[in-house]
């Protein structure tokens, strides 16, 4: 990923999405808002005890920056889940300005309808954003350990497969900062879930402290991709642990709960 500063906001991009002119994507950081701690400063979550009016502000801003209306932005309401929803024409612009009209138990959003910029919001979960550059699709996930042991990545390429015809090879892959297997220990109840759910917990659960055990949901979501046969070479993980930079990027865990969300969308332009 490369960090630029776009009309003084600092925004990241995945470097292989660039490559297509067709689209417009971005992941927010905490930095450039208006909202006041502990939900300081660039909050774009309405659900999580900041003022709402900040909140709007905070999208108004981000949207001025890549030259978008905010009723662009299409929002869910997140549930942890594996649900997949396509988003039509008629649900543009839901849950923009406020998280009453957000998607309803969503967690990953696909659309082929150009104008409509999908977006998850996070602090500490995984975003993932998708493009089938050939149909010219784009999705969306938000993956947390319940959504990523609900395979929702996994969902979210069926989706594409079944729903629009296309190809594995043709999908690229974006997966911004979340918390990573530095930082994301874990207790037992969610260790057997993952030993239950993928069989060799090997691949996903780090030892790196005697007594202590890290989920990698980096991995999980990069294996769930590439058994779905999209190529490893289509995937870029940006590899920063929010825990690690929770100065730049919100995170739930090292701010104890009560802080504000990030933001990665994409759209197609018109």
């Amino acid at each position: 990923m490369i960090e630029k500063s776009i009309s003084s906001l600092p925004l990241w991009f995945f470097r292989h999405f660039l490559e297509y002119k067709e689209i417009s994507h971005f992941i927010s950081t905490r930095i450039g808002g208006y909202s006041n701690p502990p939900y300081d400063s660039l909050n774009l979550g309405f659900h999580v005890g900041d003022n709402p009016a900040s909140v709007l502000k905070n999208r108004e801003r981000l949207a001025m920056s890549l030259g978008i209306s905010v009723e662009s932005f299409t929002t869910a309401a997140q549930i942890h889940d594996c649900n997949v929803r396509i988003i039509t024409s008629d649900l543009k612009g839901k849950g923009a300005t406020g998280y009453n009209t957000a998607v309803k138990d969503t967690d990953a959003m696909i659309t082929d309808i150009p104008g409509i910029y999908l977006m998850v919001l996070q602090a500490d979960c995984v975003p993932i954003i998708f493009l089938d550059f050939r149909k010219k699709i784009i999705g969306v996930v938000h993956a947390g350990w319940k959504g990523t042991l609900r395979m929702v990545t996994k969902n979210t390429v069926n989706v594409f497969m079944e729903k629009f015809s296309s190809s594995s090879d043709d999908i690229i892959v974006g997966m911004g900062p979340s918390i990573g297997p530095c930082c994301y220990i874990v207790g037992s109840e969610i260790i057997n879930q993952v030993k239950k759910v993928f069989n060799n917990k090997r691949e996903y659960i780090n030892e790196i402290i005697k007594n202590d055990k890290y989920l990698d949901l980096w991995n999980a979501n990069k294996i769930q991709l590439m058994e779905m046969g999209v190529p490893e070479k289509n995937i870029e993980i940006a590899r920063i642990c929010t825990f690690c930079t929770h100065t730049t990027f919100f995170s739930y865990r090292s701010l104890g709960g009560e802080t504000g969300r990030f933001g990665a969308g994409i759209l197609l332009k018109e």
